[in-house]
Formats: C-alpha cells, structure tokens, sequence
C-alpha cells in the first residue's frame, strides 16, 4: 500500500481533532461566559471562517485520504490493513455526523437574525456534544491510524 495515504489520513485526522479540542476546550467555555447575542454573534463569525480553505482543506482533504485508505486496505490487505479501516471508518463517522448535525446548526444560526441568541441558546449544549464526539473520533482515528505505523 501507499504508505502516505493514511499517514495523511492519520496526521489529518488529528489536526481535525486538535481544531475540536479548541472548541470543546477554549471557544465554546469562553462563549459560554458572554452574554448569549454576543456568543451567538461571534459563534456565527467562527463559523464563517471554518467554511475557508484551511479548515476546508483539513476536513475535506482527509476525507478523501481516509476513503483511499480504506479502498487501497480493502484491495491490498496486509497486517495493518484492519487497523486503517477502522481509523479511516472513525473519521468518516465524524465527517457524517458534521454534516449531518453540526452544520445544520450552523446554518440555522447564520440566518436566524436578530433571533440568533434565542438559536443559540437552544442549540449550545446540542452542538457542543456532537463537536465532543467528532473530536474524539478524530482523535481516535488518529491514533488508530498512526500509532501502528510508529511500531514498525
């Protein structure tokens, strides 16, 4: 197998990870203690940003390293290949779950205007658990998919 595709899945995987982190660790706390338009005004901005080409970058380019890892595991199995299908798999559930939950609030917030606070409050606690759960799939596939290559 390609080595590099899931080591670019895996060193991706915990940059995504690491950008969660930030959020469930620092922005979202620091939200928390504003008064909630202004948290709900500054989330909406975050999340402005993140839709640019560095985040863009980190999340659809390791989406697309953890699908050839796990064709190019399927294809050629070798001893780590379950180990890749698997970290690749954990990623994938992240991404699935971004899409499926975390942008919806997003986008829910962005065009609620001057109820955006209301949003905001009513949705905090929702989005902060799903942004728990994509980093710790994305830190999980990280290690997944790093950590055998490291034993070599």
């Amino acid at each position: 197998m390609t080595e590099w595709v899931p080591v670019v899945a895996g060193v991706g995987s915990a940059v995504a990870g690491g950008f969660y982190l930030a959020f469930s660790g620092v922005v979202v706390p620091a939200l928390r203690r504003r008064p909630p338009a202004e948290s709900a005004t500054t989330m909406a901005a975050i999340n402005e940003e993140a839709e640019r080409a560095p985040f863009l970058l980190v999340f659809f380019g390791t989406t697309v390293a953890a699908f050839g890892t796990i064709v190019m595991s399927v294809a050629d199995p070798e001893p780590a290949a379950p180990f890749r299908i698997v970290g690749a798999s954990l990623y994938l559930v992240g991404v699935v779950s971004t899409i499926a939950a975390n942008v919806p609030i997003n986008r829910r917030l962005a065009s609620a205007g001057d109820l955006r606070a209301e949003v905001w409050s009513r949705f905090a606690l929702r989005w902060t658990r799903l942004n728990h759960l994509r980093m710790l799939l994305s830190i999980a596939a990280a290690l997944v998919l790093l950590v055998p290559l490291a034993r070599r």
